[in-house]
């Protein structure tokens, strides 16, 4: 699993931008930035759509205010979802990113089997990325939403 201090592995991920399919890579989303990733098991699902997403839209400003250069939303679930998840929520501030085959999830370590609600997920967490280095690591444990919040984050910074 990824620990404070390590650098993001290089993944390539997809994403729905002014209507077309786009493909950005780790370097192109962390170098040279301060970025809040989180993740989620799973787009348009009860924690992640009535608070984990809401919430980071909610602070992106503060976030901002507070060197943030950008908020990733990643989830193991295809570009399109990702898009109509973010357009539902507002999320016009909040990058939604697909990490379709869990290359990155499983790289870094924070993948998970549902089995039949949806086979390897990513597991709920929020880090802050600084240059591509980890610089805190927020993990759920299984089933909990306590410490990968919008709130949590805001108050490390």
């Amino acid at each position: 699993m990824i620990e404070v201090g390590a650098t993001l592995p290089e993944a390539t991920f997809s994403q729905i931008k002014d209507g077309e399919m786009i493909n950005p890579h780790t370097n192109n989303l962390f170098a040279n930035k301060k970025v809040v990733l989180f993740a989620v098991p799973g787009a348009f699902t009860p924690t992640c759509s009535q608070a984990h997403l809401p919430g980071y839209v909610a602070l992106a400003d503060k976030l901002s205010d507070k060197g943030v250069d950008s908020i990733v939303c990643l989830s193991v679930n295809d570009a399109f979802v990702m898009d109509a998840w973010g357009k539902a929520l507002n999320a016009e501030h909040v990058i939604m990113l697909a990490d379709g085959n869990a290359q990155f999830t499983q790289a870094i370590g924070l993948d998970m089997d549902t089995d039949s609600f949806g086979g390897i997920r990513s597991q709920r967490y929020s880090m802050l990325v600084e240059d591509g280095i980890v610089k805190a690591l927020n993990l759920e444990d299984p089933g909990r939403f306590e410490v990968s919040d919008a709130e949590t984050m805001l108050k490390s910074l």
